[in-house]
């Protein structure tokens, strides 16, 4: 920074001392005078300045490259990981296409401030001083007056219309995120356009967000217009009145021929970098508008933080107790009741309930995703809040129900669960998962790419993948919910088999729909509408004659079907 600065200071007096040597050569070429000798020394001085005025600032670009693109990848960086800090209840809200594309133009906003904002207009500020000084010391003070309030003039005309031509800027960025928000969200549901025929109706609804950003462009194009003719006549009066002034001077003898040349130079060489000035300033404002959105996402709070004091969870043999937990995702609407449970060590706890019920919620709560209103939730007696997140979830493992794949290969998603495993141990998961012969028969095997969200891959093979990714994690603590729900019965078989398996001397808790594969859980919890209605083994359950055996009852009466 102090190097690129140094050299902007050089840049400019290199640049003011321009005119100068052009009226000493003017001067010493001047007619009038008896003998006529080439000044060498005065122009060989003027063309090295114009090379340093150039060269100066080329090397201060250089320079400078390294701190502007370190300052943007740490912004863009920050942002990034701020996301991923969020909490569970924003993401559910969020909408991508937009959020991305406040980060990208955000970036790009930082990019031209900082290069701008340093570059542009405190070396014009630093020139306009410069001049001035020269002027007022030399010349008359009608020279510094004129030029003063040209200067005056053009910027509160630049300042006043471009605040009000910022409502503008600011509806073509609204639209922008908008239509970019639609264009994602229906290009990622693109199956579900199609099966429903509605590819004009889409369409349209982007036609009506551009409707609005074109309109708001046209509107921001001709104001720009309107402003750069205000500009142009405001410098074109001030140059005009100096001429006229500078004219004046030479023919009653108090100023030479390369003073006119001089002043003339002086104006132009300011009218350049003002002019410049008026877009910097302009874009600059566009700059703050563009960051405006990618800074607001690192204003938003996040709800889920380790404590100062937070501590590394013990995982030895872990123990799981939910303590007369209490949660809303909304205050107006409560999702769990009083929920007291434990999973003892190695322990296989199963619930099972209505949808809606609350289930996943229980494995959302045991990640952290969010936090309980009311009670706690302990592992191996420790509160879950008053450990680290990196540590808690490092201890755990879940197959979800809906498995999302990231648009790579098979082989990267299945490493995702461990990225510093070896082939052998990424094959070995794969195998366990009942996947393995599956990749080895297609085309590209396991670079072959699964596609946005794993669309290319089918429900079961998704999930297989998905349970080969816990298996390579290899956690202290097992989640399944649902994790066989998409699979074929026969291989849900060869599946539960490995889960019972890999469960085996680990703390585990399964959320199930189909009752079948939970029969040999330690203890089976029935919950309905928040709140745990029956627990016990599932033989004490079908004994109980309750919802549990009702629901047993009606899943064997479908299978008969």
């Amino acid at each position: 920074m102090f190097l690129a600065l140094s050299l902007l200071i050089l840049a400019k007096l290199a640049n003011v001392s321009v005119p100068l040597v052009l009226k000493e050569i003017v001067d010493a070429l001047d007619q009038n005078h008896t003998m006529l000798v080439l000044p060498v020394f005065l122009i060989i001085s003027y063309g090295a300045l114009r090379l340093c005025s150039t060269l100066f600032g080329e090397l201060r670009d250089a320079i400078f490259a390294k701190v502007m693109q370190r300052a943007i990848r740490r912004i863009a960086s920050k942002v990034f990981s701020h996301l991923h800090a969020l909490s569970l209840r924003f993401h559910l809200a969020r909408q991508t296409g937009g959020v991305s594309r406040d980060i990208e133009r955000g970036s790009r906003g930082m990019s031209f401030l900082m290069n701008f904002m340093l570059f542009n207009i405190l070396p014009t500020l630093l020139e306009i001083l410069l001049v001035m000084a020269i002027l007022i010391s030399t010349y008359d003070i009608w020279f510094a007056i004129i030029i003063f309030t040209t200067l005056l003039a053009y910027i509160t005309l630049t300042l006043i219309v471009t605040e009000w031509r910022m409502i503008f800027r600011r509806t073509m960025n609204n639209m922008d995120s908008k239509a970019n928000t639609q264009a994602i969200d229906s290009l990622l549901n693109y199956e579900t356009v199609k099966y429903f025929g509605n590819e004009d109706w889409e369409a349209r609804r982007y036609d009506e967000h551009m409707q609005t950003w074109e309109k708001a462009a046209i509107r921001n194009q001709t104001s720009l217009a309107s402003l750069n003719a205000g500009q142009s006549a405001i410098i074109a009066v001030g140059v005009t009145l100096l001429m006229l002034l500078a004219a004046d001077k030479v023919i009653d003898g108090s100023m030479t021929l390369g003073d006119l040349v001089l002043v003339n130079a002086f104006m132009l060489q300011l009218y350049m970098p003002l002019h410049f000035l008026g877009f910097v300033y302009r874009e600059i404002k566009h700059s703050l508008a563009d960051m405006e959105r990618m800074f607001s996402l690192l204003d938003e709070n996040q709800e889920i933080r380790d404590k100062p004091d937070a501590k590394i969870l013990n995982v030895q043999q872990p123990s799981i107790r939910f303590d007369h937990v209490n949660f809303s995702y909304e205050t107006n609407r409560q999702i769990l009741f009083d929920i007291s449970f434990d999973i003892p060590t190695g322990k296989n706890i199963a619930v099972v309930g209505q949808s809606g019920s609350g289930k996943s919620t229980l494995a959302r709560l045991l990640f952290r995703f969010y936090d309980v209103q009311t009670g706690s939730i302990q592992i191996n007696r420790q509160d879950i809040r008053d450990v680290t997140q990196q540590s808690l979830r490092a201890s755990m493992g879940i197959v979800p129900q809906d498995t999302v794949l990231f648009n790579d290969s098979i082989y990267y998603n299945i490493a995702y669960g461990h990225p510093n495993a070896t082939s052998e141990e990424v094959f070995a998961a794969a195998r366990s998962a009942h996947i393995h012969e599956f990749i080895e028969s297609l085309p590209e095997k396991y670079e072959t790419i699964v596609g946005e969200r794993g669309l290319k891959l089918s429900g079961g093979e998704k999930q297989r993948v998905a349970i080969a990714r816990t298996i390579l994690k290899n956690p202290e603590i097992l989640i399944f919910d649902e994790a066989t729900s998409a699979l074929d019965s026969k291989s849900e078989k060869l599946i539960q088999a490995e889960l019972k398996r890999i469960a085996t001397y680990r703390t585990t808790l399964t959320i199930a729909h189909r009752l079948s594969t939970i029969a040999d859980a330690d203890q089976i919890l029935v919950m309905d509408q928040g709140r745990i209605i029956e627990h016990g083994n599932h033989q004490q359950l079908l004994a109980a004659n309750g919802s549990y055996a009702r629901m047993w009852e009606l899943q064997l009466q479908e299978k008969l079907i």
